[in-house]
C-alpha cells in the first residue's frame, strides 16, 4: 500500500487522529467515520447531510458528536467552516493544495469551485496597494447559476 500523502483520505485521517491524542481526547469510531465521510465527501457537506449519510450507511452517530468532531476538525486545521447564505454551515476537508474560491447561486443553493490564478496573484497585491498584509483571503461570489437563469428563459 503506498504511503498516505497530504493529497489523501488517509493522511487526513491519520493527522486528525494525531490531533485527538495530542490533546488527550479519545479516538473514536463515530469520528472517524465523520472524518472518513468529510474527507472523501468532495463536496460542502452540513452536519444534518453527514448525520443522514451516515445513517443511511447503518452507522448510529448522534447530531452532537457531527458537531463537536466538525468543531474539532475545524480546529485542526482540517477542514474549512463555510456559511454560503442558505441558513447553515457547511464544512469542506482540506486536503493537499485546497485553495480554490467559490460561486454560490442563491437560488438552489449550488456551490461551484474554482481557482483562478490571475485573481491569487492580483489578491495581494490589492492588500498592499490598502496598507495589509496578505495572509490569506476566501472569496465568495453569489448569483444565479446557469441552470437556474435557464428555468426563468424556459418559464417566460
Amino acid at each position: 500500500m503506498p504511503p498516505a500523502t497530504d493529497a489523501s483520505p488517509g493522511w487526513f485521517l491519520a493527522r486528525f487522529r494525531e490531533f485527538l491524542r495530542d490533546r488527550r481526547l479519545p479516538v473514536t469510531r463515530q469520528r472517524d467515520l465523520i472524518a472518513e465521510l468529510l474527507a472523501g465527501g468532495g463536496g460542502h457537506l452540513s452536519a444534518e447531510m453527514i448525520e443522514r449519510e451516515l445513517r443511511e450507511q447503518g452507522h448510529r452517530v448522534g447530531t452532537a458528536t457531527v458537531y463537536r468532531t466538525l468543531q474539532l476538525l475545524v480546529e485542526a486545521g482540517l477542514a474549512r467552516q463555510h456559511q454560503f447564505g442558505d441558513g447553515f454551515r457547511r464544512f469542506e476537508a482540506v486536503i493537499g493544495d485546497a485553495g480554490h474560491e467559490h460561486l454560490i447561486c442563491e437560488r438552489c443553493g449550488r456551490v461551484v469551485e474554482f481557482d483562478n490564478e490571475r485573481l491569487e496573484r492580483m489578491l495581494p497585491v490589492i492588500a498592499d496597494e490598502h496598507g495589509f498584509a496578505h495572509a490569506h483571503h476566501r472569496v465568495e461570489v453569489f448569483g444565479v447559476c446557469r441552470d437556474c437563469r435557464r428555468r426563468d428563459v424556459a418559464l417566460r
